[in-house]
């Protein structure tokens, strides 16, 4: 069980890495670190096709990781 449980981790860690990877970035530099999280804030999404894609397969794939790694320390 502990086997397949951390094979299944490694498999969605890369997979999660690569997802990340393939994002656009949202802005350069610091101010644009800055109007990008105002305009997160205020609600202002400009995530449109594949980018809202990776988006959701990111949360997705980060749920999965934390449920692998704290089912990995109860076993």
């Amino acid at each position: 069980m502990h086997t397949l449980l951390m094979t299944l981790l490694v498999i969605v860690s890369l997979a999660l890495i690569v997802v990340v990877l393939l994002q656009s970035g949202k802005s350069a530099g610091l101010s644009g670190a800055i109007s990008g999280g105002a305009e997160q804030l205020f609600g202002k999404q400009k995530a449109r096709g594949l980018d809202l894609v990776l988006h959701r397969v990111t949360i997705v794939l980060a749920a999965l990781f934390f449920i692998l790694a704290i089912a990995i320390t109860k076993v």
